[in-house]
């Protein structure tokens, strides 16, 4: 359970640059309520990162090669963290000519229409890739990762922005499914 390696000169840039966006713009530090509901000192709000636009290509930069280390062919997670991060990814892997298809998992199947659970181009035939903005307790992660199982794919890896470092990689441990964040939260602290 390691972060992304700063694998070559413009990977180490790009990670770099990242850590000061997100100090920047998404670690606070005060009193916070979670979404477990549990207390925290510091909150990590990536998503003041992933939709700025130097923040979402450094993001897509830095999960590509480890989305490439485990043969992942579409990435998605639980809307409304992983929105962000998935498109700019394969916009990024696009541009990178590798294209990967992307889905977004609802928190709950939808009650009109087609009644998708998963929206956008799904193939469970293709290898996956589940990702999220935060870890705490693995709880999105886990509800997108579950959601893509019994649908039939084949789940090889689950990816973040930032690690709290409070379980979530534990749970995927557990699971059998390898987990990859590209910064734990005692890098800010």
């Amino acid at each position: 359970m390691t972060s992304v390696s700063s694998a070559g000169p413009d990977l180490a840039q790009a990670r770099l640059r990242l850590r000061a966006i997100l100090l920047e713009r998404s670690i606070r530090f005060g009193d916070f309520t979670l979404s477990s509901g549990a207390k925290s000192r510091y909150y990590a709000d990536v998503r003041r990162t992933s939709l700025h636009p130097e923040g979402a290509l450094l993001i897509a930069q830095l999960m590509d090669p480890i989305l490439q280390e485990h043969g992942v062919a579409s990435i998605g997670g639980l809307t409304l963290g992983a929105d962000p991060i998935v498109g700019a990814t394969i916009a990024w892997t696009q541009l990178q000519g590798r294209g990967l298809m992307g889905f977004l998992v609802r928190k709950e199947q939808k009650a009109h229409g087609m009644g998708n659970r998963i929206e956008g181009p799904f193939d469970p035939a293709l290898p996956v890739a589940i990702v999220d903005d935060v870890i705490t307790k693995g709880g999105s992660a886990l509800t997108a990762y579950q959601a893509a199982k019994e649908a039939g794919a084949d789940v090889r890896l689950v990816a973040c922005v930032v690690d709290r470092n409070e379980g979530g990689g534990e749970e995927f441990a557990k699971l059998g499914v390898p987990f990859r964040p590209l910064f734990r939260i005692d890098e800010f602290l």
